[in-house]
């Protein structure tokens, strides 16, 4: 089996969005959040990593797999807090070592203990529910496991933030590292007296100041300074450049001062060679604050979602007599644009933080199991019109099976046909062309 970085599809788990849900729900700053979750992951995946109690934590991970931990990872009453009460004991102990760690993080991060330990359940759900999908999606047993952890080893001292560290803990070896020591100190008593040392070889001081000048008595007792030829001419210039300098940046200033002002070109950024190809209508190409909402399903079970995102828009439309009176004709004209997820540039292979969208789909059929959908995937007018309409139907394809449901009955590209901005536009223009959304077919 090729190697896989566990570590890089953890880290997915926390794109912009889930860090402003966080930072909204704990009433923290996002980069204190983003401080506070670039110091737990390490120590969350370190400890799973150098864990003795492998066996017992197959048996945990395995069990993740299947509670939908991913889907409500914000959620502190979706029934997984014994899980993961578990998993960090496995990891941790039961001891102060969790504490001791908590308390660290928080100093780091700026952020409240509370915070602070609501984070660490949010960020051991998803490393376990990473975890847990992966083993279930590759079959693996516990033999594999065990080696699958083995081989992050190498990754782990690259995780930690800059100005942070877990020495103090005695956590230092997980990352390669250990605590200082002292290096070859000779024992005190054991120590010779400096003279015993090199007993025959003076040590002998060069003058420490140089410059001091040296000083000639008379025969009358007067004394005076005597200056050497060789140093009139740096005395000089020691008072001189200074003078020199200051008259230079004077005048410097005098013509900053006289100088019209001009105008300063404005540089733009074509958002093309953005390596992350959007299919945000919105186009949120700029990080915008967006407030989020708590979903509740028909079952009592929630999820954390944008308020006006697709997951209110459908949940709404499902519980609506629209949708039970709604002819397979008037369902065609009626879309859901997905508006968190994001493929990379010019291609059908989906971001890792697409993921939390796409779970919140998934959950949302499982409680309406007579819903059955079509996903369409578009793009621009810009460029060759079948490589475009290809690239539409490889996304709308590479969603279906990512969403792996027997509801999800069609998936077809439509490229640019229905684009209404020109190809000529502004990048930020044809944005509203490039989505993908989902239908409802009866």
């Amino acid at each position: 089996m090729s190697f896989t970085n566990l570590i890089d599809l953890i880290k997915g788990q926390f794109g912009p969005s889930t860090v402003s849900q966080t930072a909204t729900q704990l009433g923290e700053s996002e980069s204190g959040i983003s401080k506070a979750i670039s110091a737990l992951l390490p120590a969350i995946i370190g400890g799973l990593v150098n864990s003795n109690a492998r066996s017992e934590l197959f048996t945990s991970v395995k069990e993740a797999s299947s509670s939908g931990i991913l889907s409500n990872l914000l959620d502190e009453s979706n029934g997984n807090q014994s899980l993961i009460t578990r998993i960090l004991n496995l990891i941790f102990g039961s001891g102060d070592k969790l504490e001791a760690i908590t308390t660290s993080v928080s100093e780091y991060s700026g952020i409240s203990k509370d915070s602070t330990n609501s984070l660490m359940n949010v960020v051991a759900a998803s490393t376990i529910g990473t975890v847990g999908r992966y083993v279930s999606e590759n079959n693996l047993d516990a033999a594999s496991f065990d080696s699958l952890l083995n081989e992050q080893k190498n990754n782990l001292s690259n995780l930690l933030p800059a100005g942070f560290s877990f020495a103090a803990l005695g956590l230092g070896n997980w990352f390669g590292n250990v605590d200082a020591e002292p290096v070859n100190v000779i024992p005190e008593p054991a120590q010779k007296p400096v003279a015993e040392i090199n007993p025959t070889i003076p040590v002998t001081e060069e003058n420490a100041t140089a410059d001091t000048p040296k000083i000639d008595v008379t025969r009358s007792g007067q004394t005076h300074e005597i200056v050497s030829d060789g140093d009139s001419g740096g005395s000089i210039w020691k008072w001189l450049l200074p003078l020199l300098l200051l008259l230079l940046l004077g005048w410097f200033f005098w013509k900053q001062c006289n100088k019209k002002a001009e105008a300063v070109p404005v540089t733009t950024t074509d958002s093309a060679v953005v390596k992350v190809d959007s299919t945000n209508p919105a186009g949120d190409t700029v990080a915008v604050q967006r407030e989020t909402m708590v979903v509740t399903l028909p079952s009592g079970k929630t999820l954390q979602a944008y308020k006006g995102g697709i997951e209110d828009q459908v949940v709404t439309f499902l519980k609506s007599d629209d949708y039970k009176k709604s002819t397979e004709e008037q369902l065609k004209d009626k879309w859901f644009n997905f508006d968190n997820i994001n493929f990379e540039f010019g291609k059908a292979i989906l971001t890792p933080e697409s993921q939390a969208q796409l779970d919140n789909l998934k959950m949302i059929l499982a409680e309406f199991p007579d819903a059955k959908i079509k996903i369409g995937a578009y793009t621009d007018k810009k460029g060759d019109d079948a490589t475009n309409l290809k690239l539409s139907n490889d996304r709308a394809n590479a969603i279906k099976s990512s969403l792996n449901s027997s509801q999800v009955k069609e998936a077809e590209g439509y490229g640019s046909k229905f684009a209404k901005v020109p190809a000529e536009a502004s990048d930020k223009e044809r944005e509203s062309d490039r989505k993908t959304a989902i239908r409802f077919i009866k």
